[in-house]
């Protein structure tokens, strides 16, 4: 009987409010708010399973900081340069505020190992089989003329796989941080012996040799952004089940929030008015009008089981001004409909519902005129939509 006069709201607003408002009872807007929740939890379900992100391998300690490899000296060693930590780094939304500096004297050359990263597979496909990092030298002024990487597995030092990286930095250039990126299980790498195993990588080493034929040159490089990445995985694999729940007991708060402060803002209006109002039934009244969030979330749930898959890659992720304008650019081509029905036009016509549903009520209870009561309702939903759009509730 009450899902049937809850529903009923939708295509019989004016009766079914007239009659909630003579005989008040609290089950029908829990009912809706069941619902709403429900649906709320169903979108983002919905939501989270189209979109796919690129998972990085280190994922950091904390929430904005991910390249730890390059934020920590420790983790470097050298046999023939000194290592400290620059504040010349990567501006970008998990690059950190630091990179790992090697410096050498007399010398043309630069040695670096990187250990202590535990065991990474590297095994394609379907893991992290791609290797990013960032480079810069500041001297000597010369090109790069031989660049050679190493990738160790089983911890031992003679199981690896080698690869000669010198036509991949054949466009490097001197002071500007250089993005890499390296495809790894693939035929251009060579194995040192038969126990070499992409499955297990423990560590990698980095060598550098520039143009210069001068006993005396100086050498200062810069390493930055070092991930392994490559998989996608679903945002609801990344955020868990734990994440529904939490979002669950939001829609919860924002339903009663809602619910009391429109309710609140018509009551003080009204009275503004010096009109005769009674709390409790337009209180209930009210919990019914909440209908159309229901609505409202069922929709967008709708709305978001057409998206395609989306996958949001690495360069994304990064957040370096000016790239992946390629993949943003798809990703907007594939959401921009959905996103605006979702954002735009579907929150104009529940405001202008709701609204309507509300100037209703006020005529109901306090037998305003059709105008004053459609000005009260419209100020009161008003002042909620704008809090929800801010995010303030």
């Amino acid at each position: 009987m009450y899902l049937s006069k809850v529903l009923k709201v939708l295509y019989s607003p004016r009766k079914t409010l007239r009659e909630v408002i003579q005989n008040p009872k609290y089950i029908g807007p829990l009912l809706i708010m069941i619902l709403f929740i429900a649906t709320s939890v169903a979108s983002e379900y919905v939501y989270f399973s189209k979109y796919y992100s690129e998972q990085l391998i280190p994922n950091g300690t904390n929430a904005t900081i991910l390249d730890e490899w390059t934020q920590n000296s420790s983790f470097w060693t050298s046999p023939n340069a000194n290592i400290t930590e620059s504040s010349d780094a990567i501006n970008g939304t998990i690059y950190g505020n630091a990179s790992i500096a090697f410096s050498a004297q007399n010398s043309s050359q630069v040695s670096t190992n990187l250990t202590g990263i535990g065991t990474v597979n590297c095994s394609a496909p379907n893991s992290f089989d791609l290797l990013s990092f960032r480079t810069k030298w500041t001297n000597p002024q010369a090109q790069l003329e031989n660049v050679t990487i190493q990738m160790f597995s089983l911890n031992s030092s003679s199981d690896y796989f080698s690869s000669d990286l010198t036509d991949t930095f054949s466009n490097a250039t001197y002071d500007t941080w250089n993005n890499i990126t390296l495809q790894l299980d693939s035929p251009t790498w060579n194995a040192s012996n038969s126990n070499a195993d992409w499955g297990g990588i423990t560590g990698l080493q980095l060598n550098f040799t520039w143009a210069t034929n001068s006993s005396n040159s100086n050498v200062m490089l810069l390493i930055d952004g070092l991930f392994f990445h490559g998989p996608f995985e679903s945002f609801l694999e990344t955020a868990g089940s734990s994440y529904l729940v939490d979002y669950g007991i939001s829609v919860i708060f924002l339903f009663v929030i809602t619910w009391v402060l429109f309710a609140g803002l018509i009551y003080a209006l009204a009275k503004a008015f010096k009109g005769k109002i009674t709390w409790r039934p337009l209180f209930i009244a009210v919990g019914f009008a909440l209908m159309t969030m229901f609505v409202e979330s069922l929709l967008v749930g709708i709305a978001y089981s057409t998206l395609p898959t989306i996958r949001v890659p690495f360069e994304l992720l990064g957040g370096v001004q000016g790239e992946g304008t390629s993949a943003l650019n798809t990703i907007s081509n594939q959401t921009w409909l959905v996103s605006l029905f979702s954002e735009l036009v579907l929150p104009i016509v529940i405001w202008m519902w709701t609204s309507a549903l509300g100037s209703i009520i006020v005529r109901a209870i306090t037998g305003f005129s059709r105008g004053k009561s459609i000005v009260i309702a419209i100020i009161a939903y008003s002042i909620v939509f704008f809090l929800t759009f801010l995010g303030i509730i």
